[in-house]
């Protein structure tokens, strides 16, 4: 009879504990688990490296060269290539990654044309009140805007730094 007593308290202990280690394997399974698809707003940093930075004005002013991370895995800085020309002469300066505004979409470029009227075609002396009057030598500009879609992207199109490149040519110089 204690034989018995004995052997269901043992079974009863053993499955009470292998229910516990069970659970405990679960949570731990669950909280290693890593993300398996990329969201929106993450970036690839390798993708950064190259991004080009513009001026509120729409000028470029440089391009991405590095991204600094700290301790902790955050972005730091990121090292900005000023000047030169295919890489010779640059100067790198350091940027905080939160000092740049990222744009997912293309920059807007305006391109002007002029196109003249031939040297020899006369000029239009008078016009009806609802056309164009056009004279010999006039200009048309076209502003052509580019767009395309950025959703797919793992990193942004471009950055914008409120700073010029002589701004960024007088900051220090980052040594690596």
């Amino acid at each position: 009879m204690i034989s018995k007593c004995l052997a269901i308290a043992i079974l009863a202990t053993a499955s009470m504990s292998g229910a516990a280690s069970a659970q405990t394997a679960t949570s731990q399974a669950d909280s290693t688990t890593s993300p398996s698809m990329h969201k929106v707003g993450e970036w690839r940093a390798s993708k950064l490296a190259g991004v080009d930075v513009y001026n509120e004005a729409n000028e470029k002013i440089g391009d991405i060269n590095e991204v600094i991370l700290d301790r902790s895995g955050k972005v730091a800085n990121v090292i900005l290539g000023v000047g030169g020309v295919l890489g010779l002469g640059e100067h790198y300066v350091a940027v905080a990654f939160d000092k740049l505004k990222w744009v997912d979409q293309p920059v807007t470029s305006t391109t002007a044309s002029t196109t003249s009227a031939p040297p020899n075609a006369p000029a239009p002396t008078s016009a009806p009140d609802s056309a164009t009057r056009t004279t010999t030598g006039a200009a048309t500009t076209t502003t052509t805007t580019t767009t395309t879609s950025a959703s797919k992207s793992w990193y942004p199109n471009h950055a914008v730094l409120s700073a010029t490149k002589d701004e960024l040519k007088a900051m220090p110089e980052f040594k690596y």
